[in-house]
């Protein structure tokens, strides 16, 4: 794109894209998508947006298309990439304009110009200083007096006097000091070790703004979660942290360490410890405003993830942890006094020490892994906890939250099993309090709780219904999503026991998900929810198609928009509901419509996706294959040409299965995958799991539908330029070499079964291989007899005679519909149908009926002499 001539054009064009007649409009559009690829056409770009008389509006769509541009096209690989001239014209080009008039240009000038510039930043510099010496000299000499200037400022006076709520640089003030903090926060992060003389300095800084008088009334939130965040990266920071063997410490982590260890003393890590607790853990009258007005976002308020980093509770807890933790020594006795000074009931109209009974408990809750062996939690909780809990007085709420979320976080560090039931009856009455704060608190404690079932089973129903009460009562959907959340993880414990008391929620599920249209993380809640009452509910569920089949019928279109949110629990949801379906439906037949997209995605939810197509084997092969397996194996063959070793086990595995299952019709369905297959096991697959793969699809068809195998043979035969006997004599070698590659019992005895399966044969070639399949019959005898100690006989331990209903202990789950299924399948199965011992010996008298005892002995002959001493005892008897 020439330069001059077509600066005027792009600019007319701009011109146009700004206008409000879609008549003008439009045509700009598609011409400057147009020339999105051409030469030039960026740098073009890049002269507009610097040229200061232009309108601003017109400069601002250059901005954008420039912006675009760059994303799209400044990688090498990418379609169209920009050259490396026109890459470094535009650098170049973006560095002369650090002088932009509109702030909102500005920014996404110097946005991508920093991008742009990220690797080259020593180059960078060397332009913008050789610009012009005298006045980088003079721009830094300026800087570097102003930084120093305001550095004294920010750190040592700037909170002598308190600037006014109203006034109306404070906010510029606030921004100013968190610039400044996180000047240094990034600078730790990043430089750990030359932010070591800076350690001290930054410790008492924070410190007496955060933990001393001297911050009252003049520090404000931000602020102070900065600076409990810059205490906590200290504490916390390996780069800080000597060795375990003190020789093999580097010396600048010994000197952060001695700095560290020179500043938090006994004295200031008990100032710390206490002010943290009875000040930062306190509940703030906003909080508690928060409580009586809006209970429901108190109760789910996020403190988890990267919110300790902002928010100033989860920021304090964060720190109270870290401290904790690397001096839990001097700390440990200072909480332990803090308890004992609130022991037994507080006074309801006392509601300084309900405050800082809450912030004690919490932070006892927050240290109940460091605690372990200095509370005997379990007298605490039946001498004070327990009493605390029956306390009802509406101002007592503050502690029956608090208690029965301390008893949440203690469950899993020291709790005897055997209070749960006295535990269950505590939370079957709280889960009745008045206080909506106090229900959905425990019913957060119940998910953590339940571990011996049959000591949950005599409440499990009136819990159970109390729980689905709170889910109605509950008007938030993050409530919702908690409440259900719980609702799921008790099903999940109890299974099948779970079955008597579903009704209403079945009921009302429908109802939730049509309310929640616009909420699509209350959708995958419930479709949590679904997929652990489907399992519950097993061969049951099939009562709830008319709601569950459109569910995920609306999950899992990857042409609906909710799916990139839902996809990945519908599919869940579709594999289990698959799983206990006892019969196949046409409306769950009419579902695997989305596949094929789902298939074209190639996310990383294909290992769902195949699992979901094996259900439908398993559960309906012959309806399933004629409807569905043409389209199938076309996504397969499009699969396979850019697949990982593993994705292609995968795919391979469906086909192993359908033929497993059905080995005429899906040998014929999957016909087209099956040369490649072939291929594989001539060419000798180098990877190991892979060839294992091929060798257990082609014993199938070998064995199971040898007409099938002749006329892929000679397919093969015709392809290669080779005779019939060549080849068939090339893959039996291969596979004899390979059968090392076969680690799964069953696909042994199933390459033995296969090979044998081609005698008796007087096929010279199939006779001169017929050392190499002895070989590996020998090796599958090793891995599938098992020696009678008391008759000295051998059998075949893969025998299956008839299917018996496993017997289960409480704990266990019962076995789905599909393993009732693949159990059906395996009695039919040669794997676990034929004996091993009986088919070799069956065989090779077939092989010798067919040649004679001469000719017979003849071929017995090229057998390694060891080979048949082990096969004789493997067939004495027979």
């Amino acid at each position: 794109m020439d330069m001059d001539s077509a600066s005027s054009v792009v600019l007319q064009a701009l011109t146009q894209a700004t206008s409000q007649d879609t008549a003008v409009l439009k045509p700009a559009e598609e011409q400057l998508r147009q020339w999105e690829t051409q030469p030039g056409f960026y740098s073009v770009l890049l002269n507009i947006f610097n040229n200061h008389m232009l309108d601003v509006n017109v400069r601002w769509l250059a901005v954008l298309y420039f912006k675009n541009g760059i994303d799209r096209y400044w990688r090498r690989v990418a379609p169209h990439a920009l050259s490396e001239e026109e890459k470094t014209s535009l650098r170049a080009g973006l560095i002369t304009n650090f002088n932009e008039p509109v702030n909102q240009l500005a920014s996404g000038i110097y946005s991508f110009a920093c991008s742009l510039w990220s690797h080259h930043t020593d180059c960078f510099l060397q332009q913008i200083y050789a610009r012009d010496e005298a006045a980088a000299l003079s721009s830094l000499e300026r800087t570097l007096l102003s930084l120093k200037g305001t550095q004294h400022e920010c750190c040592m006076h700037i909170f002598s006097r308190q600037v006014g709520s109203d006034s109306t640089c404070r906010e510029k003030l606030e921004k100013t000091i968190i610039l400044y903090t996180k000047v240094l926060l990034d600078f730790l992060e990043y430089h750990p070790c030359a932010f070591i003389p800076l350690i001290q300095r930054s410790l008492e800084f924070a410190v007496t703004y955060v933990f001393t008088p001297a911050g009252e009334g003049v520090t404000f939130e931000r602020f102070i979660v900065q600076c409990m965040n810059l205490i906590k990266m200290i504490v916390k920071n390996d780069a800080y942290k000597p060795a375990k063997n003190i020789d093999d410490s580097k010396p600048e982590s010994l000197e952060a360490h001695k700095i560290k260890t020179a500043f938090f003393t006994h004295p200031t890590l008990t100032e710390i410890g206490r002010r943290l607790v009875s000040h930062y853990f306190l509940l703030t009258e906003e909080e508690l405003a928060m409580w009586e007005e809006d209970p429901e976002s108190f109760a789910v308020e996020e403190t988890g993830g990267d919110s300790w980093k902002y928010s100033l509770r989860p920021c304090t807890e964060v720190l109270f942890l870290d401290i904790f933790h690397n001096y839990s020594q001097t700390l440990t006795p200072v909480l332990l006094d803090m308890v004992q000074n609130l022991q037994g009931p507080t006074n309801v109209e006392d509601s300084v020490q309900l405050l800082m009974k809450d912030a004690v408990y919490n932070a006892v809750g927050l240290a109940a892994y460091e605690l372990f062996d200095n509370v005997d939690f379990d007298q605490w909780f039946k001498n004070q906890l327990l009493g605390e809990l029956q306390v009802s007085h509406h101002r007592y709420k503050l502690i029956r939250r608090r208690v029965i979320w301390l008893i949440g976080q203690w469950i899993s560090v020291k709790f005897k099993s055997d209070l749960r039931p006295l535990l269950y009856e505590v939370i079957l009455s709280l889960m009745q309090d008045p206080d909506l704060v106090v229900r959905i608190e425990t019913a957060t404690t119940l998910k953590l709780n339940i571990l011996l079932i049959e000591q949950f089973l005599p409440y499990l129903e009136s819990i159970f219904g109390l729980l689905f009460q709170l889910l109605q009562q509950v008007t938030e959907c993050d409530t919702k999503m908690q409440v259900l959340h719980v609702i799921s993880c008790v099903i999940e414990r109890v299974g099948i026991q779970i079955r008597p008391y579903v009704g209403c929620l079945v009921q009302y599920l429908p109802l939730l998900w049509k309310q929640s249209e616009e909420h699509n993380m209350l959708r995958c809640a419930i479709l949590t929810t679904l997929i652990q009452l489907v399992q519950g509910l097993g061969a049951e569920s099939k009562n709830l198609y008319p709601f569950l089949l459109p569910v995920i019928q609306l999950s899992t279109d990857v042409s609906q928009p909710p799916h990139v949110y839902l996809l990945e629990d519908g599919l869940e949801l579709w594999l289990v509901t698959l799983e206990n379906s006892p019969a196949i439906t046409p409306e769950l037949l009419r579902i695997f419509q989305n596949m094929s997209a789902l298939l074209e995605l190639s996310s990383e939810n294909l290992r769902t996706c195949f699992h979901i197509v094996n259900g439908y084997i398993y559960l309906s092969a012959t309806e399933f294959l004629q409807n569905y397996a043409e389209s199938l194996c076309r996504s397969f063959c499009d699969l396979l040409k850019d697949i990982t070793n593993e994705g292609r086990v995968q795919v391979l595995k469906v086909v192993e299965i359908a033929l497993k299952v059905s080995p005429m019709l899906g040998a014929h369905m999957f016909q087209p995958l099956l040369p490649a297959v072939f291929r594989g096991i001539v060419d000798g697959e180098r990877y190991p799991v892979v060839m294992s793969t091929y060798l257990g699809i082609m014993g199938r068809v070998l064995l199971q539908n040898f007409s099938f195998f002749s006329s892929l043979l000679s397919q093969m035969a015709s392809e290669c330029n080779q005779e019939m006997d060549q080849l068939l004599g090339n893959v039996i070698e291969m596979w004899v070499d390979r059968m090392d590659n076969i680690t799964q019992p069953e696909r042994r005895k199933l390459s033995s079964l296969a090979l044998l399966s081609l005698l008796p044969s007087d096929n010279s070639v199939i006779q001169d291989k017929f050392c190499g399949i002895v070989n590996i019959c020998v090796e599958a005898l090793h891995d599938v007899m098992t020696e009678d100690p008391e008759t000295g006989t051998f059998k075949d331990c893969m025998l299956m005679s008839h299917f018996e209903e496993p017997k289960l202990s409480d704990d266990e789950e019962p076995p789905t519909e599909q393993d009732k299924r693949k159990k059906l399948l395996a009695l039919e199965d040669p794997v676990h149908s034929v004996s091993l011992q009986q088919f070799v010996y069956e065989k090779l008298k077939a092989q010798q009926a067919l040649m004679g005892d001469q000719g017979f002995g003849a071929l017995m002959e090229t057998v390694d002499t060891e080979l048949v001493r082990q096969l004789q005892e493997f067939l004495q008897g027979l």
